[in-house]
């Protein structure tokens, strides 16, 4: 055990202090650093930190010393993506320890989660939906839950899952140890902090709308026909990876399409891909057999990966809060990255909303000489058509009176 380290005197036990010091953490981020230590003593907190700050560990690291001490944890995140990536955080730091955890998240068999129930896991990880899912089944008990972490409780609220996050808590004791991550804090966070956290202490490492400390950004005004073309030069003139942002799923299949025709290795991040698609994605971009990923906002706080250069918003996002989470996907835990925006002429009042969250001035590039209009770009962006909302073909289930409230409209988005 290292005591040099400065997670040393954090209050964690000395064997999570090895496995610590074997994959070479030495210095906590602040996020870690304040919060652990209020965790570990039992306390009700709400982390407010902006993405990339190494919140995941500063919520992991408890939860395995409390699990340790026989007290069972659940962590309710968004996306399958999120889930997934925290699940990895979990297995690397609990596994060694004898730490269990189940993934219960829409997409795949519910069988095989079934199956990891039955292994009796310390600590369950899982999107809003197929947690209530398998309440409803009665595959799962929350009664001995004695740590609940909400991780990026914001995103949660604002894709719908209010309805759904309400049964969650009803189903958990009222005696727990309750943790909130969040990277804004809206007045519904307040409001479930009020009702169900006791005197929760609040760390907030930057205010809200503070972006990375070393991604540089860039803005510029482009008419729509012209955007395939800019980005076309930007992806020669950037070698490295880059994550692309676009409005819906379907103009995603598009650029993609029109990347891999200029030469480019790129795959798609989006709610119509299947869940296996998806990992795939995420994988091939880490590890390089993908140069650059296409995305909704799905994955604007579902991806974790280290030494994206680029991160580049070909449509501005719906909310200037989603600006600050894609652009947190770039220089992450001091790293450096760089953001590029497209913004159409029209679009002047949505960039200033921007300007007045990030408190700073957008730098504005003039349009360099674009390169030659190409076929591709002349196809009209499809429409989106309509469609039923019933989810992804999954088995349908008996419901009872006291889950029908998620069979809401927002129950679709729940299964993301």
């Amino acid at each position: 055990m290292n005591k040099s380290s400065g997670f040393y005197n954090l209050g964690i036990a000395p064997n999570i202090l090895e496995i610590l010091d074997k994959f070479n953490f030495k210095v906590p981020t602040p996020i870690q650093e304040k919060s652990i230590p209020l965790t570990i003593e039992g306390k009700d907190m709400i982390g407010v930190a902006q993405t990339g700050t190494g919140k995941t560990l500063a919520f992991a690291i408890p939860m395995i010393q409390a699990a340790l001490r026989d007290k069972r944890g659940l962590v309710v995140l968004p996306t399958r993506e999120l889930a997934s990536q925290v699940n990895e955080v979990f297995h690397k730091f609990g596994t060694p320890l004898g730490v269990r955890t189940a993934v219960l998240i829409g997409g795949e068999p519910i069988r095989h989660q079934i199956r990891d129930i039955r292994n009796n896991p310390q600590i369950i990880i899982g999107t809003p939906g197929r947690i209530i899912d398998h309440l409803e089944q009665k595959t799962i008990s929350l009664k001995s839950v004695g740590v609940l972490t909400l991780d990026e409780a914001d995103r949660m609220l604002d894709m719908g899952f209010a309805p759904q996050l309400k049964l969650i808590l009803r189903e958990v004791p009222r005696e727990k140890q309750t943790l909130l991550f969040s990277a804004t804090m809206p007045k519904d966070i307040i409001a479930i902090a009020q009702a169900h956290m006791k005197l929760p202490l609040r760390v907030e490492i930057a205010p809200s709308g503070t972006t990375a400390a070393k991604v540089t950004q860039e803005l510029f005004f482009v008419e729509k026909n012209d955007k395939p073309r800019l980005l076309e030069k930007l992806l020669y003139e950037y070698r490295g990876s880059a994550l692309i942002f676009i409005k819906t799923k379907f103009a995603a299949k598009k650029i993609a399409l029109n990347i891999r025709s200029m030469g480019h290795t790129v795959t798609e991040l989006h709610s119509n891909r299947s869940l296996k698609q998806r990992q795939e994605a995420l994988e091939g971009f880490r590890n390089g057999k993908y140069r650059v990923l296409v995305a909704t906002d799905i994955a604007a706080r579902g991806i974790d990966v280290k030494g994206i250069e680029l991160v580049l918003n070909y449509d501005l996002p719906q909310s200037s809060e989603d600006y600050v989470h894609r652009i947190g996907r770039t220089a992450r835990i001091g790293a450096t990255g760089h953001a590029i925006s497209f913004a159409t002429p029209d679009q002047r009042g949505k960039v200033k909303g921007i300007e007045r969250l990030i408190r700073t001035v957008l730098p504005i590039s003039k349009l360099p000489e674009l390169p030659p209009l190409r076929k591709s770009d002349l196809i009209r962006e499809r429409t989106e058509p309509r469609f039923s909302r019933g989810g992804f073909g999954r088995n349908s289930f008996g419901r009872n009176k006291r889950f029908s409230e998620r069979r809401s409209s927002n129950s679709y988005r729940g299964r993301r």
